[in-house]
């Protein structure tokens, strides 16, 4: 998992995605705020399959494939569990490590129950 700062654009923070992506993964699924020419031609030359619908002004529509993008779902339902967290929501913690460590603590606490 990679933290970045909470104003930080989507542009920047895929940037810093790259780098650290497994070099495994078959496919991104990110959402439209992801969407740039540069970012789908950086994860083909890794091998990865951008799965990342187009923005709305595009002029020519990207194809990809929806089912695997309703898979995205799991992943937004589990931040929305974690921002039931208030101090996750909120973040009190200044400290990445610290932050990350209250992550880790709901994401466990979330998954027993």
């Amino acid at each position: 998992m990679l933290l970045t700062e909470g104003q930080v654009s989507d542009y920047r923070g895929a940037a810093t995605v790259l780098p650290v992506l497994p070099p495994d993964a078959a496919a991104m699924i990110a959402d439209r705020g992801y969407d740039s020419d540069w970012f789908r031609e950086a994860l083909t030359d890794l091998d990865i399959t951008p799965c990342i619908p187009g923005r709305k002004n595009r002029k020519v529509p990207i194809a990809y494939d929806t089912k695997l993008y309703k898979q995205r779902n799991l992943v937004e339902r589990m931040f929305g569990r974690l921002k039931d967290w208030r101090r996750i929501a909120t973040r009190y913690d200044r400290c990445a490590h610290t932050f990350m460590s209250a992550i880790c603590i709901a994401a466990t606490v979330i998954f027993w129950l």
